[in-house]
């Protein structure tokens, strides 16, 4: 393997001593094309364009001399580092950096970013990447051919976010371009660049946190999930029992990254502990008092929520896939909707009997494994002194199909 590498962090201002010395004494130098032509390659090293990043850590790691790579930034964050410390390599690397293209972007947007997401798009799945630029107010995004400011603006749709464009950060070309998220698509942008994805309500100017990325999983005045009817303005609008509500998380799963449907949403409280999970929730209500919960319960809990007026499954043709989908509403014809859409898993409850074949046929013909409890609970209420009895709430069905 070599006898050194030294991984150099570039961001257009003069190199440091420590990476001017190392390059004054390498033998083989490794980077984009573009970073080659921006540092000074001793004439007698051997140059290594990147461009499939496994071949060129393949020729690193048998080169036999004293090795550096030239990359943007902070290459230990969303860098080449984690491919050159890969075992197969066998490398021992020392790493100069610079300044991550992240910190540089928002230096130039004049924005704090210890509350913010940070995402990649490059080389990635870009459906990820826009699914936490829904869920929260403050998203820088590392982008990619493919995968920029246009394609990002075009799959957030009509979710009210600015955006703040940094292309060619630290050179002679460096612009900062801030415009609304539809209007990205109307422009060619230069790569590479950085989005900051900032939504109607972004916290720039709160009192400082105590950890990085915006909010804790349980944002709000409580803590945990599964709450109480009276954690939540559910006035006039149907709400989830606590027992049931946590049940459904449990089988819905939400991450960052994915994106949950929450058809009949009520007063939305299921909504809000699924976005304190870090997922994006779109929350369909029919409703109009019921969407003015929604809006409300999700102010109260500081998460973001896309809620969508209108009746199921009419309203679901002009929305994103699902990764998943709660139907809380609407029955047989509209859990076969949100089925037909092809989520990991659908989840349903169920007041009535009848209902439970038609639902597990309606999913098993649309391919998902399906499996169901009844959901019996007592709540303990008191009788007079210290003496307590159980009241005996309504039994529901909770279904679940898993996609095959």
């Amino acid at each position: 393997m070599a006898d050194r590498v030294t991984v150099i962090g570039y961001d257009g201002a003069p190199l440091s001593g420590p990476a001017r010395a190392a390059l004054a004494s390498a033998t083989l130098v490794a980077g984009g094309a573009r970073h080659l032509d921006a540092v000074d390659v001793p004439e007698s090293a051997e140059r290594v364009v990147m461009g499939n990043v496994h071949v060129a850590a393949r020729r690193i790691s048998e080169h036999r001399g004293s090795a550096v790579v030239v990359a943007s930034g902070d290459p230990g964050f969303f860098g080449i580092v984690r491919i050159l410390r890969r075992p197969e390599y066998g490398l021992e690397l020392e790493i100069v950096p610079a300044v991550s293209s992240v910190a540089h972007a928002f230096a130039r947007a004049a924005m704090p970013w210890d509350d913010a997401k940070v995402v990649s798009a490059h080389g990635r799945e870009l459906r990820r990447a826009v699914n936490v630029c829904r869920a929260y107010g403050k998203v820088a995004v590392l982008t990619g051919p493919g995968s920029g400011p246009a394609e990002l603006g075009l799959m957030l749709g009509d979710v009210p976010r600015t955006f703040v464009v940094c292309e060619n950060l630290g050179t002679d070309q460096e612009e900062v371009t801030m415009l609304a998220a539809d209007k990205a698509a109307d422009r060619t942008w230069s790569d590479p660049n950085v989005v900051i994805v900032v939504g109607p309500n972004p916290v720039t100017s709160a009192p400082a946190g105590w950890i990085a990325g915006q909010r804790s999983n349980f944002p709000g005045p409580v803590r945990g999930w599964g709450l109480d009817e009276d954690a939540y303005d559910s006035t006039d609008a149907a709400t989830l029992r606590p027992e049931v509500r946590a049940v459904v998380l449990g089988r819905l799963g939400p991450t960052p990254g994915d994106l949950v449907w929450d058809i009949g949403a009520g007063s939305g409280a299921l909504s809000v502990e699924i976005a304190r999970q870090g997922a994006a929730v779109i929350a369909v209500d029919r409703d109009p008092v019921g969407c003015e919960h929604i809006s409300a319960n999700a102010a109260r809990y500081g998460v973001e929520i896309h809620v969508v007026p209108g009746t199921a499954p009419e309203a679901l043709s002009r929305l994103p896939d699902p990764d998943t989908a709660f139907v809380g509403g609407g029955g047989v014809e509209v859990v076969a909707a949100c089925a037909a859409r092809r989520p990991e898993r659908v989840v349903t409850v169920l007041p009535a009997l009848e209902a439970v074949g038609a639902v597990h046929g309606a999913l098993t013909g649309a391919g998902y494994a399906v499996d169901g409890t009844l959901l019996q609970s007592s709540r303990l209420a008191p009788v007079s002194g210290l003496a307590h009895r159980l009241v005996p709430d309504d039994p529901v069905f909770v279904l679940w199909g898993e996609r095959l």
